[in-house]
């Protein structure tokens, strides 16, 4: 058995299934089509569509094959722990939609396992469902010697999608890894906890639909589903028995040696901290490539949990400040040929990952003030479970962190508080949590259906306004209905239309569809399926049939608006990578008549100077009117000529390619204006944040730019009225008016403050003055005044008392505590010294401060201490 890299195993396998037949497919995208799926977690997940038969695969093929990147988070808190389990990995699958099944699949899986791959056949072990005795007898038609063969129940070998629906036995097939590597016991076989035999591929036998009453009823066309762990068959091929060996993790084990300084091998503690890295790293970089960002839910909270618990594991090995950009760049180096999405997005990622790292150093600051301030709060020997719950769940805080930096006070944890927080949490997380298989029953096949029976519509848009076509098919309620009569609404759908249907952002067309004695107002456009255009419409006259001739008229002028708007947001998206960086990347848009979104990623506000250089390089292009045009090339072709696409969008393999002249290259099948000072200008009237290292624009073209500014300009002029002043010189009296009331305002402060000190009562005075050795002190607090009217207020005070006198104030002045001293030289010759009362009291406040003998002061962050300071100057003072 030869020594075979991850890389060469992945093509051996894909090549291998192409040589039978089967059409080879890229990786889908960590973000599921399936709206019911968090994140892809396997090989089928993709052709879903494809096993419920509401997609057909080409004739010419007899199945599909990929290598599929996965995410799976279910047992994060193992990872680490053992050799096997991986929060990324990559599945091998071959599929078949009922063209080919258990004997072919066996023979192949027997034939790539040993001729391919070159493993003994006297290793290989099989486990079947126990009552699975065609599969069995499959195996020893192909030399499977029956001591190889293990019955396992419903729970390791028969696969469900659910209560009822698809289902079948399974198949796994296992290699031999030695008795050294096992637990020694003589029943030990396939299935057994141990390491010695290791499943590396799992063969699905979908042929059965699930009845409510427990039967099983044969599907009419037997599907196969494989999943064979890439991780685990490098391992196998290179000779190791651990994940974390084979070269692509012993790879990334590596940089983590290299940044901390440990050793691989020599301390358990260490080694799972360089594998969690060298697992979460991979994760991090394929999770942010295809457009997932962190975030506080859903797939975001997914890659925010992991980026943090590989910075925790980073700093327990004593990494200082940010390091996973080195782990991001060997991902790049090993995976990026195959992968290339972690190559065009290097930037981003490297962003988003710094990013993310700076912003959790400084909640990991915050959440050991926040644990500081609950055990200075609490002063027990108890940290309520809540708290350290609240540490892990909002701060990030591993349970074990919390403990160490408690016991160091010795302070012990309520564990069994924290474990009833953290199974409440699990138990939210399952109530929201969709897996795979729970995604089946999610598809309405309708719309495929009505597809496959009327055939794809014939888009005319691009070069027409309006066309004669034919009825195929009218909806009502989401069904096919014989005809729609005046005052109904509903779709239809034509062999050929002018009209856009709602995609890649842009809105649908809206118009009419007429014939010699019916008129429907279209009111919206969309693709409910990839090449099925439903016109949605409301008859205002007549009745409409299947098969009726119809002409298709779009509202020209509304298009007009659009195409101007969607070809400024491919300007404006050159215009931000130009100011910004290249790290810029489309996330999402809106395309509509009267203004157009655009979000990007991008990790601040962007600064007036920004928004205003973005604009005027935008408008330049725009005005030296560049000819934009359009081409079809390949999905691959595309890429490799540098052509920018939607960040996370999926594309089938022809591609439309949409080119602005020398300024803009990107992958688009919007329509579009034919030379750019068409446009107008256009006018960004808003910058806003849509979420994590997300930013938003909008902005507006053409005669709605216009009109924009014309608005701006009447309220400018208005305001220029009301100020007297000339148009251009509002911001300046603005400026000027503000700085007076802001005086005013602060003049009518100080006036209260003082009005408050001269009327403070003598008897109130009298009674808060305590008579020392040598002098009287005035000790007082009086909360709402500030250190200017405390300063008044002892001025009054000594006034009042008289040589010798000194006071110690106190003052909440709007949530801030302020302490002060003062004293007469009388007092500081009598032993008063106004600093070093300061400085002894301001710790009750978490403050610090300090001063002269005869006048001190004291600011803080904790105003409850106010009243235990001047407990503590009397105290002070009496001594």
């Amino acid at each position: 058995m030869e020594y075979m890299s991850t890389a060469e195993i992945r093509e051996k396998y894909l090549r291998f299934f192409e040589e039978k037949g089967c059409k080879r497919f890229p990786s889908s995208s960590l973000i599921p089509d399936d709206p019911s799926l968090l994140l892809t977690s396997a090989g089928m997940v993709q052709f879903k569509p494809y096993f419920l038969h509401q997609k057909h695969l080409d004739n010419a093929y007899v199945g599909t094959t990929t290598a599929q990147k996965c995410v799976r988070t279910n047992d994060i808190s193992i990872i680490g722990t053992d050799g096997r389990h991986l929060s990324f990995f990559e599945m091998m699958g071959n599929f078949s939609f009922g063209r080919y099944f258990k004997d072919e699949m066996c023979k192949w899986a027997l034939e790539f396992s040993c001729d391919v791959l070159g493993l003994p056949f006297e290793k290989l072990y099989f486990t079947v469902f126990e009552d699975d005795d065609e599969t069995i007898g499959v195996w020893e038609g192909l030399g499977v010697d029956p001591s190889h063969i293990t019955r396992l129940g419903e729970d390791d070998n028969f696969w469900r999608a659910g209560p009822t629906g698809p289902c079948g036995p399974c198949s796994e097939i296992y290699f031999d890894q030695g008795p050294e590597v096992g637990c020694g016991r003589p029943e030990c076989a396939p299935g057994c906890e141990c390491d010695r035999y290791l499943e590396y591929w799992n063969l699905v036998f979908t042929q059965y639909d699930g009845q409510e009453d427990g039967s099983l009823v044969p599907l009419p066309s037997k599907n196969i589903d494989t999943g064979m762990g890439l991780e685990r068959i490098a391992a196998i091929m290179q000779g190791v028995t651990s994940n974390w060996d084979t070269d692509v993790l012993r790879g990334l084990v590596g940089v983590g040696e290299r940044l901390s300084g440990k050793q691989y091998g020599q301390a358990e503690v260490d080694d799972k901290a360089l594998r969690v890295l060298a697992d979460h790293s991979r994760s991090i970089t394929f999770m942010i490539a295809d457009g997932i960002l962190p975030s506080n839910d859903g797939r975001g909270y997914v890659l925010r949990r992991l980026l943090r618990n590989a910075v925790l594991k980073g700093h327990m090995l004593g990494i200082e400040g940010p390091f996973l950009g080195e782990f991001v760049a060997e991902v790049v180096r090993v995976m990026g040929d195959e992968y290339r999405e972690v190559v065009e997005n290097r930037e981003l990622i490297d962003r988003v990952v710094l990013s993310e790292e700076e912003r959790f150093l400084r909640t990991l600051r915050q959440g050991r003030i926040f644990l500081e301030d609950a055990l200075a709060e609490k002063m027990t020997d108890h940290l309520p479970g809540q708290t350290a719950f609240v540490l892990h769940d909002t701060y990030g805080f591993p349970i074990e962190v919390t403990q160490d930096i408690c016991a160091e006070r010795g302070v012990e944890v309520d564990m069994e508080g924290f474990s009833v927080c953290m199974a409440a949490q699990r138990e939210r997380a399952r109530a929201n949590a969709k897996d795979a298989d729970a995604a089946w029953s999610t598809y309405d096949g309708t719309m495929q259906a009505l597809l496959d029976r009327v055939g794809k519509t014939q888009f005319l848009g691009y070069e027409k306004d309006d066309c004669n076509a034919t009825i195929k098919a009218l909806i009502k309620d989401g069904q096919p209905v014989p005809f729609l009569e005046a005052g109904e609404s509903g779709g239809l759908v034509l062999d050929r239309t002018p009209f856009y249907a709602e995609k890649g952002g842009q809105v649908g067309d809206t118009g009419v569809i007429t014939n010699e004695y019916s008129t429907a107002r279209v009111t919206d456009t969309k693709e409910p399926e990839k090449g099925l255009t439903v016109h949605y419409v409301t008859v205002e006259q007549g009745k409409f049939y299947a098969n009726e001739g119809v002409h298709a008229e779009i509202d020209v002028a509304r298009r007009e608006r659009i195409r101007r708007n969607h070809t400024a947001t491919h300007v404006l998206h050159w215009a931000l990578r130009q100011v910004l960086g290249e790290h810029v990347k489309q996330a999402g848009s809106l395309v509509a008549p009267e203004r157009l979104r655009f979000d990007f990623t991008h990790f601040e506000a962007m600064t007036r100077a920004q928004i205003m250089e973005v604009e005027r390089i935008a408008n330049q292009k725009i005005m030296e009117n560049h000819p934009v045009t359009y081409r079809e090339t390949s999905l691959k072709a595309a890429r490799e000529a540098g052509v920018i696409a939607l960040f996370g969008e999926k594309y089938g393999d022809i591609v439309r390619v949409l080119t602005v002249d020398d300024v803009s290259s990107e992958l688009c099948g919007g329509t579009h204006v034919r030379q750019t000072s068409e446009i107008g200008f256009v006018k960004i009237t808003r910058e806003t944040s849509v979420g994590a290292n997300l930013r938003r624009i909008e902005a507006v073209t053409s005669f709605d730019a216009l009109a924009y500014v014309n608005d701006i300009e009447r309220e400018l002029r208005e305001t220029a009225d009301e100020l007297r002043v000339p148009i251009m010189d509002v911001s300046e009296r603005t400026a000027i008016n503000l700085k007076k009331m802001a005086e005013y305002q602060q003049h009518g402060e100080t006036f209260k403050q003082h009005l408050s000190v001269g009327e403070y009562p003598k008897d109130i005075l009298e009674k808060q003055t305590v008579d020392m050795d040598g002098y009287r002190v005035f000790i007082n607090r009086q909360d709402n005044l500030n250190p200017a009217a405390l300063r008044n207020l002892w001025d009054m005070v000594r006034s009042r008392l008289g040589e010798p006198c000194a006071c110690v104030m106190a003052s909440d002045n709007k949530g801030t505590p302020i302490l002060m001293a003062a004293g007469t030289d009388g007092a500081v010759a009598a032993g008063f010294n106004a600093g070093a009362v300061i400085k002894a009291i301001a710790g009750n406040i978490k403050g610090g401060g300090g001063g002269k003998p005869t006048m001190a002061q004291a600011g803080g962050k904790d105003a409850s201490g106010l009243d235990a300071a001047l407990d503590a100057a009397r105290e002070m003072l009496k001594k």
